[in-house]
């Protein structure tokens, strides 16, 4: 099964909710899972639950169907992300534009890779999708 991945901040932000709306119609048209992820920050205390996360993008998008929420924690969030995508082994991630340039940074600070989306599809072997806002 074709498998999308969506990072998202919590609580949503108007970002994140364009950037979910994206990734929806993404797995729409493959007919994919859709994984919604979320990482708590040990540096700030994060304790967002899967609940909460399902219930804030329920709240906005109503029930969804093949979707599941997950939530880690982690350090970096790019690094956190990044492990999980690998991890499972997706298809597509949809990133936001917002995020795509705290990406380029943490790329950059790692590599000389000024394409992060380039980078992406090179180590994670996916499609990596920009949303717009």
């Amino acid at each position: 099964m074709t498998l999308v991945v969506v990072p998202v901040r919590y609580p949503l932000s108007k970002h994140s909710l364009a950037t979910l709306r994206t990734a929806i119609d993404v797995a729409e048209e493959h007919d994919a899972d859709l994984t919604v992820f979320h990482v708590n920050l040990y540096q700030n205390d994060g304790n967002v639950t899967r609940t909460d996360l399902k219930q804030a993008v329920e709240r906005e998008f109503g029930p969804l169907e093949n979707v599941s929420y997950v939530v880690r924690s982690g350090f970096l969030v790019e690094e956190t992300i990044l492990d999980e995508v690998a991890s499972e082994g997706a298809d597509f991630v949809v990133i936001g534009q917002k995020q795509a340039g705290r990406w380029r940074r943490a790329v950059r600070r790692l590599v000389d890779e000024p394409d992060v989306e380039e980078f992406l599809r090179r180590e994670l072997d996916c499609q990596v999708i920009t949303a717009s806002r």
